[in-house]
């Protein structure tokens, strides 16, 4: 677990790290008479963590309390096991190099058939390295949290690989007739096999099926996904895990496409507050109910993609993308873009607003979002798109959006129960995203043309039957 009483030593910025760390490996460090290195060592020294040089004031050397706090926070990295304090001439490695070591033992256990045994190494493992990231990350150790996260994924993956094991020789036990006890290493006739003997919870066991099922689909899903969130710099979690490849909610045969097509009141509305620069950018496009207003409104030039493949195209027979937006790179285009999406909800939105603002970088963004999305703090990607990448406006309807019903949906017609709004980010000079949000309250009956308006009441009224509570 990360340290979380009163912190033994005073841990010095991301360059005086570096320095101390220097000093400590080599012996030494020389500042090169540069004046915010001298400045960085100089306060290290006041730390009491250098010393210098009496004749030659460019020359620091490290004290036996550099290396003491430099295996402290090794051992903060490492979750809070205990590492020898490094020796001079030897870099404090030790968290790191313990973690990586039972990686080496959960690979051979899972290579000799000791799934369960793999299993619950991998899932500590996980948990420290998960630790020691956090921590890295507070102190900004940069290296230290690349390195976390690099573990954090390997033993993700390991852990993945062994609940499809586990996910298998269930369905071999229950083809065969057969149930087994224990560790699924082996499989006794005589035996009965229930999730509880082999130490799973029924939840456990359902969720290593569905990392059975997503993987025959798409062989390789899980470790792409992995690998996706180290290769942007993320920490390569359970939840964005289940997000990304759809086992945290019913199956795509049990919800269909899950497609919500926007409707016309709300595009009205943001056209009417927002304005857009000529290219732009439909991630999540469906059957085109966003194009066709952007088209209508004199957009030409118009970027189409989705996870599924609807065969939606523009107006000039430019078929959409089939790609997985949590995976994709920026659009090639020249000069700037925009995005104007209705995004899917459920577990995977975080992590597609958050790819958004690291990875494509659109000049603006629009969001049509619930907007319970403004709050909650414990997900790393929501945080980032609202803490570091804060909106500049929140268009927040007073009025209800009329019910959008699932593509296809054939059950009662039910009113709007969500209170919705057009999240606004647009990047600043300096190149982010942060800047105050404002927010203010409009209703969409206040954006529909006139001569449309009872056109648009009509479709509302057929998709929301009864008046909604005040």
């Amino acid at each position: 677990m990360a340290y979380s009483g009163k912190k033994p030593f005073a841990v010095p910025g991301a360059r005086g790290l570096e320095i101390i760390r220097t000093a400590v490996a080599g012996g030494i460090f020389d500042d090169g008479k540069r004046q915010s290195d001298r400045q960085a060592a100089a306060k290290a020294n006041g730390n009491g963590y250098l010393d210098r040089d009496s004749k030659d004031g460019a020359k620091w050397y490290p004290t036996e309390k550099a290396r003491q706090m430099l295996a402290w926070l090794e051992s903060q990295i490492a979750g809070g096991v205990a590492v020898p304090v490094a020796s001079a001439g030897e870099p404090a490695g030790s968290g790191v190099a313990a973690m990586e070591a039972k990686l080496g033992a959960a690979r051979a256990l899972l290579a000799h058939g000791d799934v369960m045994a793999a299993r619950e190494l991998a899932e500590g493992i996980y948990e420290q390295a998960k630790a020691g990231g956090r921590f890295s990350a507070r102190f900004r150790l940069k290296e230290s949290l690349e390195a976390c996260h690099r573990i954090q994924a390997d033993a993700l993956s390991i852990e993945v690989r062994t609940k499809m094991r586990i996910a298998e020789e269930w369905e071999k036990a229950k083809a065969e007739g057969k149930t087994l006890k224990g560790r699924p290493k082996s499989v006794p006739d005589e035996n009965a096999f229930t999730a509880e003997e082999a130490g799973l919870t029924r939840k456990d066991l359902h969720y290593a099926k569905q990392l059975l099922e997503a993987d025959r689909r798409e062989p390789g899903i899980a470790e792409r996904a992995i690998a996706a969130r180290l290769q942007a710099g993320l920490e390569p979690s359970r939840s964005n895990l289940r997000a990304s490849i759809g086992t945290k909610t019913a199956t795509k045969e049990e919800r269909g496409d899950n497609l919500y097509q926007t409707g016309p009141e709300a595009m009205f509305t943001l056209l009417g507050l927002e304005s857009f620069c000529s290219t732009i950018f439909e991630p999540a496009c469906g059957k085109g109910a966003i194009v066709r207003h952007l088209e209508a409104a004199g957009w030409d030039d118009l970027i189409l993609a989705d996870l599924i493949d609807y065969g939606t195209a523009d107006q000039f027979g430019e078929v959409q993308k089939v790609e997985d937006f949590l995976t994709s790179a920026p659009p090639d285009v020249d000069g700037d873009f925009d995005i104007v999406t209705n995004p899917p909800y459920g577990t995977v939105l975080n992590a597609f607003v958050a790819h958004a603002l690291r990875v494509h970088r659109p000049r603006k963004m629009a969001l049509l979002l619930n907007v319970n999305f403004f709050g909650g703090f414990d997900d790393d990607d929501r945080n980032f798109a609202l803490d570091e990448c804060s909106p500049a406006r929140i268009w927040w309807f007073s009025r209800r959006l009329p019910m959008m019903h699932r593509e296809g949906w054939e059950g009662n017609k039910a009113n709007s129960s969500m209170n919705t709004a057009w999240f606004i980010w647009e990047m600043q000079p300096d190149g982010t995203y942060a800047t105050p949000t404002t927010i203010r309250r409009v209703d969409w009956k206040d954006y529909v043309p006139a001569d449309l308006a009872a056109v648009v009441d009509d479709e509302a009224e057929a998709r929301q039957p009864e008046s909604e509570d005040a």
